[in-house]
């Protein structure tokens, strides 16, 4: 699969919802997840395919409801992709917010290595 392939195909993963189908088909085993800070509950880095489902599970445990995802095409240079997302949910204890943030990965043979979020 090309990088264009990928990044296509991670965005429509995403605008699905469908984080964890994601994961499970384009991330590599030893990928690693870097987010902008540390929150509780929640490392700012997450090593490893296995480590970031988990994370993914936990993530998906705190959310109350969704109500829609947006993804905007992504940009590609070399072996890396960014696109910005954009997530309307309600978060268990919280208001309803639309959280957005840019996301950039990096891909190596066919899967994606690292993903990296900035808000």
């Amino acid at each position: 699969m090309t990088i264009e392939q990928i990044a296509i195909r991670l965005a429509d993963y995403c605008r699905k919802e469908q984080f964890t189908q994601a994961l499970e088909a384009l991330y590599a085993d030893n990928a690693v997840s870097i987010e902008p800070f540390e929150f509780p509950g929640f490392e700012k880095e997450t090593k490893g395919l296995n480590a970031m489902l988990e994370k993914d599970k936990k993530f998906s445990a705190l959310v109350e409801s969704r109500h829609g995802t947006t993804v905007s095409e992504p940009l590609i240079a070399g072996n890396s992709f960014c696109f910005v997302l954009m997530m309307d949910m309600k978060m268990k204890g919280r208001n309803r917010e639309k959280l957005t943030e840019l996301c950039v990965y990096t891909v190596a043979n066919e899967k994606i290595v690292s993903e990296q979020f900035f808000m």
